[in-house]
């Protein structure tokens, strides 16, 4: 398998194929039991580090200048030569070398490179001179994330760069590497992330890796057709090749219509018929049916504010929701949804201001953290029976088997279960609730791209209301149709598509003004 430089190879594959035990057999962190990997003579390998320690005594600017070991090695020596007192002829020669090596490298520019990745990146100026220890986890992810950038490698190897970013930094990052002239290699369970960057998708499958040209969007709707194909025995091989080159046609002339990256120019030119092979994915069953339909009336915010440690987060907050409402709650601080999710929830008081829920509204939570749920040592299946009337065992079984525990996995106990599967559980709790309302705060985090395409689809098909937050740009877009933004000097309520929100400079001159 080779990958070439200009192309951005996205890994896919269910928690626990290897997609990152791949990335660390490429960079040698691990050895490989067979095989080998080599680089382009000269070609520079970077990383993104997952050791949020290992930079603590460094300030931020000195651990993104790290990121090019060769640079900061060059820039140690020449600081000590010139640091000498007895500076002899033979320093004067070695430190000439250097400086050749050093204008060569670019380095002359390097602290002001490295200062605008952290800028980019969403870390402030003030910061840059402070030392990583006294950053929060979420910081030092962004400064790790600069240092695997910082000058430009020739191979990028990137394990779920978008953790813990916020949307607008994930959107700088799409972006940058978009237009990234070298090699890169990413893992991340963000499909529009994926979409925007990549020009192969590769496969991580019941032991195989198999590379095939086009972003993930591609390859599940490509793998989904061949599957349906297969399933068809009567069509004719014409008929089926016909209808896989009409795919590709319109896939093509769909990303043609929107933004014009080189990843997507790139990924056009590559798509074959050869490539598209039937999915052996198995995808969770997920089916949210409302018990009834919703009235006139569904929930009421009057004047709603809350704080936290002296902090506003958000003020004012009113607003009326209607029929077939589906609202993405958004805020520069993430506290903010989630302290009005528990509100609206009744698990918490606000500052001040009300709610009402409408007579005919069934709601149903599934909060960000859910640590609570899973501290009693219950099976799987005396766990999921808390939350139903029906505690028969074919019955209960149907609901974990949709979420793919089968077998003796409905008898593990849930604390050992991992946060992938506990957010499955919590899923199978949503669905028994037979709520015509659906609150969610960011449902995605720890699922997997299949779990996430599911979920994904379950809330297109679901006829009622919903509100959500989310750091998923696929779900937002194809799923809402309304925005709420809290800030600290009340909301900005839009009723339009995502992309269209992102990008309207008026909105975004009207956001700056309220978290001002």
């Amino acid at each position: 398998m080779k990958f070439t430089s200009g192309n951005c190879y996205g890994i896919i594959g269910a928690n626990g194929a290897g997609k990152s035990t791949f990335l660390k057999a490429i960079s040698g962190e691990i050895d490989s039991t067979a095989g080998h990997i080599s680089l382009g003579p000269g070609e520079r390998l970077s990383v993104l580090s997952q050791d949020h320690f290992a930079f603590d005594e460094e300030t931020l600017l000195n651990a993104v200048l790290k990121g090019h070991g060769r640079l900061w090695e060059v820039m140690q020596e020449k600081d000590a030569l010139y640091a000498k007192a007895d500076f002899s002829n033979e320093d004067g020669i070695r430190s000439s070398e250097l400086e050749e090596e050093f204008a060569d490298m670019d380095g002359w520019n390097a602290e002001s490179d490295a200062a605008t990745l952290l800028s980019n990146l969403g870390i402030k100026e003030a910061l840059h001179n402070t030392l990583m220890k006294d950053l929060s986890g979420k910081q030092k992810v962004r400064v790790l994330l600069a240092q695997s950038l910082f000058g430009k490698p020739d191979n990028l190897l990137l394990d779920e760069p978008t953790n813990d970013l916020d949307l607008d930094t994930v959107r700088w990052l799409e972006n940058y590497l978009a237009n990234y002239e070298n090699t890169v290699l990413v893992v991340s369970h963000d499909r529009h992330f994926l979409d925007a960057i990549s020009t192969h998708t590769v496969d991580i499958d019941f032991g195989k890796i198999q590379m095939f040209a086009g972003n993930y969007s591609y390859w599940y709707q490509s793998s989904q057709l061949a599957l349906r194909q297969q399933q068809m025995q009567n069509k004719k091989a014409e008929e089926k090749k016909k209808e896989l080159l009409e795919f590709i046609a319109r896939f093509s002339a769909n990303v043609a219509k929107s933004k014009q990256t080189t990843s997507r120019k790139k990924m056009i030119e590559k798509l074959n018929i050869a490539d598209i092979k039937p999915s052996t994915r198995k995808y969770p069953g997920i089916i949210f049916t409302p018990e009834r339909k919703v009235g006139d009336r569904i929930l009421d915010v009057s004047g709603l504010s809350a704080s936290l440690d002296g902090t506003v987060l958000f003020k004012d907050v009113s607003f009326q929701a209607n029929k077939a409402d589906k609202i993405i709650f958004l805020s520069r601080d993430p506290r903010a949804m989630s302290a009005f999710f528990e509100i609206i929830s009744g698990n918490q008081k606000a500052g001040a201001g009300s709610f009402q829920w409408g007579q005919t509204i069934t709601h149903a939570y599934l909060p960000l953290d859910n640590s609570g749920f899973f501290k009693n040592d219950m099976t799987l299946f005396d766990w999921l029976c808390q939350f139903s009337s029906d505690t028969m065992e074919a019955y209960i079984r149907g609901y974990l088997g949709k979420m793919l525990f089968s077998g003796d996995d409905i008898y593990k106990r849930v604390t050992v279960l991992s946060g992938g599967e506990k957010m499955r559980c919590m899923i199978s709790r949503l669905m028994l609730t037979n709520a015509n309302a659906l609150v969610l705060d960011t449902p995605t985090n720890h699922l997997d791209l299949e779990s996430i395409q599911a979920f994904n689809n379950s809330l297109l098909r679901y006829p009622e209301n919903i509100f959500m937050s989310s750091h998923d740009h696929e779900v937002i877009q194809s799923v809402c149709n309304r925005i709420i933004e809290l800030t600290p000097n009340g909301i900005i309520d839009k009723l339009m598509d995502y992309d269209d929100y992102i990008e309207d400079e008026a909105i975004q001159a009207m956001k700056d003004r309220m978290y001002g």
